[in-house]
């Protein structure tokens, strides 16, 4: 038994601004409003949406623990996405990468960091537009996500893991090694993971914990979904089945 990634939820000041900016980043197509959430509708065959749902806090001070790296064809490509997005808001930040490195460091309107990379990048040349879920966190919990969605690892060497769906659809999803950084509260992004229509919610819940997973509460009420922490203390949900 395995679960699909229905949907990669990100918290927003301005949720319809910000899915603006990032269906321009992504050229994806900015769906409806409902209810204070915004989702980001994939058009390159990526199965899962982006959700940008309404919060009144701020984004913290340090370095979100999930960010998107975008993938780019050449440097005038690469140049015109920074350019262009830098016009819709977006600012240039320091997070400790070199003057050598081919990526250009970023950061939304909302202060969420994202990554451009640069077109001689070998290990996302293979992906689309979006090229990975960048993650920071343990070798440990690279395992438990490959489990968690059956995706196998396409990389895993020293503090270093990546996967990726079989049929090689969508991004990557990837960890970087040990966290810099204390959690403090909530994270801004964070997976959001379903049974397929013949699972059952409990049961995959149950299978979660026998992986590492735990069942946390962040006031979220009577819902229909269940918030649950991966083994490095990342909030996650899963959805009934779909």
């Amino acid at each position: 038994m395995t679960c699909q990634l229905a949907s990669l939820a990100c918290d927003a000041n301005d949720p319809l601004r910000l899915a603006q900016f990032w269906a321009v980043a992504l050229r994806w197509e900015v769906g409806e409003e409902t209810c204070g959430l915004v989702s980001l509708v994939p058009t390159d065959g990526t199965r899962f949406e982006i959700d940008f749902a309404l919060v009144p806090e701020r984004k913290g001070a340090f370095a979100n623990r999930i960010h998107l790296d975008l993938t780019t064809a050449s440097l005038d490509d690469q140049m015109d996405t920074v350019e262009r997005l830098i016009s819709l808001g977006a600012r240039h930040i320091d997070i400790g990468q070199g003057p050598d490195d081919d990526h250009v460091v970023l950061a939304d309107p909302e202060g969420n960091e994202l990554c451009i990379i640069g077109p001689t990048n070998q290990f996302l040349s293979t992906c689309g537009r979006l090229g990975s879920i960048t993650c920071a966190g343990t070798r440990d919990v690279g395992h438990f996500w490959s489990s968690v969605l059956g995706w196998p690892l396409v990389w895993d060497q020293g503090d270093e893991t990546a996967i990726r769906a079989p049929d090689l659809a969508g991004p990557m999803i990837t960890w970087g090694g040990v966290l810099r950084h204390p959690k403090l509260g909530k994270n801004r992004l964070h997976l959001d993971i379903a049974p397929f229509a013949d699972g059952d919610q409990q049961a995959e819940v149950e299978r979660l914990v026998t992986l590492g997973a735990r069942r946390i509460d962040i006031g979220e009420g009577d819902v229909d979904w269940v918030v649950m922490a991966d083994p490095d203390g990342n909030e996650f949900c899963v959805l009934t089945p779909r």
